[in-house]
This record gives C-alpha cells, sequence and structure tokens, in this order.
C-alpha cells in the first residue's frame, strides 16, 4: 500500500502542470484512488494536500474542481491526517493547531474570532514576563491574592479567563482594554513575548478552505504561462476593471488575508493594521484577482500610501506582498506561496505590476533590496533574485552596481556557463533597482531622502515645544489652515484630524508656501484631508496632481 500510494502521489506531482482532457481524466482518476487511501507519512498526507489546493486555484473543469473541494471539505477527517495531526501542526492544514507568534493587533483579532480556541503556548513563553503584568490583568480586589497566593502565570490565567475564552484570549482582551494608545498596547503586548496557540476547529484558519467566493473559477485546458514576460508589453495592457468594495466584502478579504499569513507563519503589518473601508478588487481576467487592502489612518505612513495585496487565482490566495506609491512611483514587494511556485511567476509579476501602475497612476517601479536578496535574504541571495528582476529590464541607478553587471554581462557572453559568485551578488543587490515607463527622474521613491524632511520637523519641534509635544500637533494644525486661508477647525472624522496634526508641522516648513495661489493652497489641503480619509489612494492621486508641492518637498529633501 505504501508503494502504490507514494507511486500515485508522483505521478499526481508530474503532471501537476500538464493540462488537457488525457491530463485532466488521469489527474481525476489519481485524486479518486488517492481519497480512499491511507497515506502511510505525514509528508505524503502533506503533499497531497498541496497538490489539491493548487488543483482549486488552476481547476481543470467543472466536475474535477468539485472533486477537489469534496476532498478538501473533507481533508480534515482522513485517518490519515488525525493519525500525523501532531507532526503536522503549523502546516495550515484544516484540522491541525497552529502555533504563532500573533503580534497585539492580529491577536486581539484572533481572540474575537475564536476566543474559546486561543491559548498560550505555555512551553515557548516566559510565565515570568507575564507574571509581571498580572496586576494589570486583575481589578483592585483581586490584589490581596495576587500578593499572597504563590500560584504561577499559567495558574493564575486559567483561574481568571471566562468559561468561554481560552488563557490567550483573555491576555489578548484584558490588554486591549487597559485604556493605552495603540503604539503603547503593542510595547506592552509584544515585550511579553507570547506565543499562542490556536486549536483545530470546524470554522478556524486554514489553507484547506481559503477561497473567497466573488472570485469565479476560471477553467484550464492550457497550461499557466511559464515564459519569462515581456514587462514593457504587458505594462501597456491595463487590467478588465478595478473595482472598489463595500466593507462588508473588504472584511472577508481582509480575514482571507489574515488567514493567508497565520497558517503559514507570517505576517504584515499592512494586512494586521488592515481597514475593511479601503479595499479594492483589480480583475486582470483569466480567473486572475488582486486585492488591495489599505491601511486604518492611524497607521499610514508620513508620506507614502501603503497597501498589501492577495494574488487570487480562481479565488485561491496564492501570492501575496505590499506596495508603497508617491511621486509617481510604486514600489513593490512580491511572494508567491510556496505550493504555486514553479507555474507562473513572471507573469503574475508582470500582471500585478501593470494593475498597480494603473491603480495608481505610476511610470516608475522600484524594487528595494530585501527582494533582490539583500538585508538578510539569504534565499533571495542564493536563487539570483536580482537578475529574474535585471531581465526583465529593472537596473540600478548606482554607477558602480551598473559597471559590475555590465562586466558580468560580458563574462556571460563568453561563458555562457559563468554564474554570479556570490560575494559579487552581494554587491549587486545593495541598492534599490528601478523600471522606467517614460524615462528616469529622480524625484521618486527610493531616491527621496524624505527622512531629511523628519529631521527638519525634529529640529522645529524641539525648539517649539520641547518635551511638550502632545500640544505640538493641535497647534501646529491650527496654524497650518490658517496659513492655507481656512477658517474654522475643520473636519471632525478622526483620521482626517490626525492627518492634519500630522502634515501641519510640514506644512508650515514648505518653502514658498505663502507665494501659492489660492487654488494651490485649496488644493493641499485636499491632500492632507484625503491622507486621513477612508481611501489612501486618492490621497496619492492628490498628491501626484500637486506640483507644486511636490516640488516644496524635494526642495526640503535638498
Amino acid at each position: 500500500m505504501s508503494a502504490t500510494s507514494s507511486r500515485l502521489l508522483t505521478e499526481l506531482e508530474s503532471i501537476r502542470l500538464t493540462f488537457g482532457p488525457q491530463a485532466a481524466r488521469r489527474r481525476g482518476q489519481l485524486l479518486r484512488a488517492l481519497a480512499h487511501t491511507d497515506l502511510p507519512t505525514a509528508a505524503d498526507v502533506l503533499r497531497l494536500h498541496e497538490i489539491l489546493c493548487f488543483c482549486r486555484a488552476y481547476p481543470d473543469n467543472a466536475r474535477l474542481l468539485a472533486l477537489v473541494e469534496r476532498l478538501l471539505a473533507n481533508f480534515a477527517k482522513r485517518p490519515d491526517l488525525q493519525k500525523h495531526r501532531a507532526v503536522l501542526a503549523d502546516s495550515g492544514i484544516a484540522g491541525t493547531d497552529i502555533h504563532y507568534r500573533f503580534f497585539a493587533t492580529m491577536a486581539r483579532w484572533a481572540a474575537a474570532q475564536w476566543p474559546e480556541r486561543l491559548g498560550i503556548d505555555w512551553d515557548n513563553t516566559d510565565a515570568a514576563r507575564v507574571e509581571g503584568v498580572l496586576p494589570l490583568l486583575a481589578s483592585w480586589s483581586e490584589t490581596p491574592a495576587l500578593d499572597e497566593i504563590g500560584l504561577e502565570a499559567p495558574e493564575w490565567l486559567a483561574r481568571m479567563k471566562g468559561p468561554r475564552e481560552g488563557d490567550g484570549a483573555f491576555l489578548a482582551r484584558r490588554l486591549a482594554e487597559l485604556g493605552l494608545n495603540g503604539f503603547a498596547h503593542e510595547y506592552v503586548y509584544e515585550n511579553l513575548d507570547a506565543w499562542m496557540v490556536l486549536a483545530a476547529g470546524p470554522d478556524g484558519p486554514s489553507r484547506t478552505r481559503a477561497r473567497y467566493d466573488g472570485v469565479k473559477p476560471v477553467f484550464r485546458d492550457t497550461a499557466p504561462d511559464g515564459r519569462r514576460p515581456n514587462l514593457e508589453a504587458e505594462l501597456e495592457q491595463w487590467p478588465q476593471s478595478i473595482t472598489r468594495v463595500g466593507p462588508a466584502a473588504g472584511r472577508k478579504l481582509v480575514d482571507l488575508a489574515r488567514e493567508a499569513m497565520i497558517t503559514r507563519g507570517r505576517d504584515l503589518d499592512a494586512f494586521a493594521w488592515a481597514d475593511s473601508r479601503d479595499v479594492s478588487l483589480v480583475d486582470d481576467g483569466d480567473g486572475l484577482v488582486f486585492a488591495l487592502i489599505g491601511v486604518v489612518p492611524e497607521r499610514r505612513l508620513m508620506f507614502e500610501a501603503v497597501y498589501g495585496y492577495l494574488i487570487l487565482r480562481s479565488g485561491v490566495p496564492v501570492g501575496y506582498g505590499v506596495v508603497s506609491s508617491l511621486f509617481g512611483t510604486i514600489e513593490v514587494a512580491f511572494n508567491l506561496f510556496e505550493s504555486f511556485r514553479g507555474a507562473e511567476a513572471g507573469h503574475l509579476y508582470a500582471r500585478l505590476l501593470a494593475g498597480l501602475s494603473g491603480v495608481f497612476a505610476a511610470d516608475t517601479i522600484t524594487v528595494y533590496p530585501y527582494q533582490l536578496g539583500g538585508d538578510g535574504n539569504d534565499e533571495g541571495l542564493r536563487t539570483g533574485a536580482w537578475w529574474f528582476y535585471q531581465k526583465l529590464g529593472f537596473r540600478s541607478r548606482d554607477k558602480a552596481i551598473l559597471r559590475l553587471m555590465r562586466r558580468e554581462l560580458a563574462t556571460m557572453k563568453r561563458r555562457p556557463t559563468h554564474r554570479t559568485k556570490p560575494a559579487v551578488l552581494k554587491q549587486l543587490v545593495e541598492g534599490n533597482v528601478y523600471y522606467d515607463m517614460v524615462g528616469p527622474r529622480e524625484d521618486i521613491i527610493g531616491r527621496l531622502a524624505l527622512a531629511e524632511v523628519g529631521l527638519k520637523v525634529t529640529d522645529t519641534l524641539a525648539k517649539r515645544f520641547g518635551s511638550q509635544r502632545h500640544l505640538a500637533g493641535p497647534e501646529c494644525a491650527r496654524e497650518a489652515r490658517l496659513r492655507l486661508g481656512l477658517r474654522g477647525p475643520g473636519s471632525r472624522q478622526a483620521g482626517v484630524k490626525l492627518a492634519w496634526e500630522r502634515w501641519a508641522p510640514v506644512v508650515l516648513l514648505l518653502p514658498g508656501l505663502d507665494g501659492w495661489a489660492k487654488a494651490e493652497k485649496k488644493a493641499l489641503a485636499a491632500v492632507i484631508d484625503a491622507k486621513g480619509g477612508p481611501r489612501e489612494s486618492d490621497f496619492v492621486a492628490l498628491f501626484d496632481a500637486h506640483p507644486k508641492l511636490r516640488r516644496a518637498l524635494v526642495k526640503m529633501v535638498g
């Protein structure tokens, strides 16, 4: 039986990228056989699961998709899964536990979603750290017991938690109710370095069930396009549609993105601080959709707009990443989940860039060193990621790196078998690379040292407010509104009010502001309103359409 199941799995894997009637028929035969086969090892169970997830994202036909859906729906009930459940913990397979070092926001979210099943993984958590915050978790009338009775932290939390919550849910909830602001709450929670365990359950997060029903499956009779794309041609083909979804659909996509992270032991700030009001679907056709997810106003960066994204194939998450946009630039980080690599990475990346450049009206794309294999990304360095981008047309702006690239290309021309040595790759990945659609500019992300603006603000606030910086926001906002010719206190919306307090010190330092036309000042006010509004992409559009503001910030960087 072991040899037979291994042979069936190997054949199934061998035809993963083969499509057409004959391949579909054989795939169905193999899946039906494996549905009733008790696989001998945890590795085999995982192999079958990954093939099923791939078949769900790239279905042959309706009949085979129904079979795949049925097998995935019942996967947690498989006897071999139950047998190897402990070994397969943290795999993201339905029916297995997840051990995860939640960040504060994600812990609060998990506590709201699955309170009864969220516990603390005490084997990986320093109980003494948790013991230090016990007085913050208890009411004052409980302190006599805390002072005198020598229970350990796990015992205290087991006693303090409610009947329908795990000790992890109790800890996350109580810390969130202390009245601390968001940053202080994160500091306290994350200093605990608490690992959580999310016990398996019928409605818990899993890669097995991960799918967005708002995207219809598209059936295939040809293999995904694995060729290297012509990026210039791809960028000229815009997506079919860009649709802003409502809050209900937005919440489903945010939950899907967060679950995609915790079922793979990853985290992304843009998903942790996601705003369900700021979600768009970029439909590229052929079952390919990019879900673009914005960030709540209080967690937005000072300048660039940041969005997380999920790549959906027939509704199945196959990858994710983050994009920053401003000054007609998009800086893009791109990741494919392991189960879906080797099929169409170049095609997905090109279509993603086409969609994002359309959303943000960008003419320059940049990639930062980590994506290229720098800043400790050993996998990227080992696989030569820098050359992937170079072959697509990305180029460094650093003269030394360009000389090194030309030297390597000349060596490859003389000796086609030449491979770039790791020491050389480390030099190539030391700076951003850029793809210019209309010609090189210097006023772009990666070239502008916007940190210099922050430094100028620091100097100004130090002179005016010193340690009383809590006064700076409201006072500078009042002054900035006057400088822009605005009357009244402004919007009462929390996000917009916060954006004014954050942007006001910069406004007061903008060179030549008093000489701007009334319409230009009004347009700047609209930029600030949009920074705190429901959709940060509106801020990008208004900022990039304000040449005076752009030039003033460039001059400040100077």
